[in-house]
């Protein structure tokens, strides 16, 4: 019933108001207030934390993430898990590069019982001994099966080559040992250091009120303590720029992904960096990168390009996969694509189509309360502004061919790519291979 409602719920984004809410205890939230169907969904971040484990204990933010809801106060594993399912109330959390997120989903009149939930797993978490090594059990066994998935290993090997030495280059979840090392002090000591309200972001939406989201906002997080302790991240530029590395493995095909810097979001070209790539990749079936890749030549089922701006590095990214005997001609195709954008920008043609996906399919996305409250909280993290969904278009529209030329200029060299293949590559000149087996 409750996924059920949560797909009946939605509002076009130029419709949507955003109230800003400060609890008696001083937390701000926003909130998109809707009494149609009785639904809250709430999610929240804490900045910054576990973007960089202890030296040693490297997956120690994950396995928070997967413990939290493992038992909290009087309720064991079995129990917490039982008072959620009894109820229909959805609570989760998950260990990012920049962040630390949770998100809760209640129907209205269980929220007291999600409230404090939600209470106890930030608050009063167990990490009993059995609770931990299940979750334990399970990220390690996670991380043995994506080693023979040649996409993770390209990922991987991407991250580890461009930030050598930095949280980013390092495997979220952890490594096969690290992770033994993590015990429930670990965790605890997680928690009691890095969930501080000064680096806490808060959204929700649904059928609530301001009044009483600014009580649930204190009953949940107003114990936690007022600042948390973490460790400094530096500002990281990719390296190995110009480097063409193959991992050898056993496979039909041959994975590719490559990149090189980016743009950050806060940047005012972001708006043109993202018609661009559009344009080049992000379009599906419409992108350059398919029509010539794919539609052109049937050389992958599927290529692709995207944007990421992380809190300390940014990067233009693509992809995607070719038979072995084909990489060498596909990926001279993906760099022909990349230099064709940075010397001649798009058409008006483009620009137009780029223009009217972008904006016509942004409302779209409001598809239920969780969508929405999680669009608010990327909007809170980037700074965007409380008014920054009525503006959204016109930052769209305002953008130009000259701006489009611009930034892939500014971004796009092939020259400059950090590209990884995974597989038995042929036709492809490598700088370094990395032999995982013939």
């Amino acid at each position: 019933m409750l996924a059920l409602l949560l797909f009946l719920f939605a509002l076009p984004a130029n419709a949507i108001e955003i109230k800003r809410v400060v609890s008696p205890g001083g937390i701000e939230a926003w909130l998109v207030e809707d009494h149609k169907n009785p639904i809250i969904a709430l999610e929240w971040a804490f900045e910054g934390v576990g973007a960089a484990d202890p030296k040693g204990k490297d997956g120690l933010a994950n396995l928070a993430a997967r413990t939290l809801d493992e038992g909290a106060g009087p309720y064991d594993s079995q129990a917490f898990a039982a008072k959620l399912q009894d109820n229909a109330i959805g609570l989760g959390f998950d260990a990012g590069r920049d962040a630390f997120t949770g998100s809760l989903r209640t129907l209205s009149d269980r929220r007291d019982e999600a409230f404090e939930l939600a209470r106890l797993a930030l608050n009063e978490p167990r990490f009993d001994p059995e609770a931990v090594e299940r979750m334990r059990a399970a990220v390690l066994s996670s991380l043995r099966r994506d080693q023979a998935d040649p996409n993770y290993v390209a990922r991987r090997l991407f991250y580890a080559t461009a930030f050598p030495n930095h949280p980013y280059g390092d495997e979220i979840r952890g490594t096969l040992e690290t992770l033994p090392t993590i015990g429930p002090d670990d965790l605890r000591a997680f928690v009691k250091t890095q969930f501080g309200r000064d680096r806490l972001l808060v959204t929700a939406t649904g059928d609530i009120t301001p009044d009483d989201l600014g009580r649930a906002v204190d009953r949940i997080f107003g114990a936690l303590p007022a600042k948390a302790t973490l460790p400094t991240v530096a500002d990281a530029e990719p390296k190995g720029l110009g480097e063409t590395l193959v991992a050898t493995r056993p496979t039909a095909q041959t994975v590719m992904l490559m990149g090189q810097p980016g743009i950050k979001r806060a940047d005012p070209d972001w708006y043109a960096a993202t018609v661009m790539n559009y344009v080049l990749g992000g379009a599906g079936f419409g992108s350059r990168l398919m029509e010539e890749v794919r539609e052109k030549r049937g050389l992958s089922y599927g290529v692709y390009s995207y944007l990421i701006s992380l809190d300390h590095t940014a990067l233009v990214m693509a992809g995607g996969n070719t038979v072995n005997a084909k990489a060498g001609q596909a990926l001279d195709i993906m760099r022909q694509e990349w230099k064709r954008m940075a010397e001649g920008g798009v058409t008006d043609q483009e620009l137009a189509d780029a223009k009217t996906y972008l904006t016509g399919s942004f409302p779209l996305q409001f598809s239920s309360t969780q969508a929405i409250a999680r669009i608010l909280l990327s909007v809170r993290r980037d700074r965007l502004g409380i008014d920054y969904l009525d503006k959204r278009d016109a930052l769209i529209n305002a953008v130009t061919r000259d701006d489009v030329q611009r930034v892939a200029k500014r971004l796009l060299d092939p020259a400059r790519l950090l590209t990884v293949l995974v597989g038995r590559p042929e036709g492809v000149t490598a700088t370094k291979t990395i032999d995982g087996g013939s």
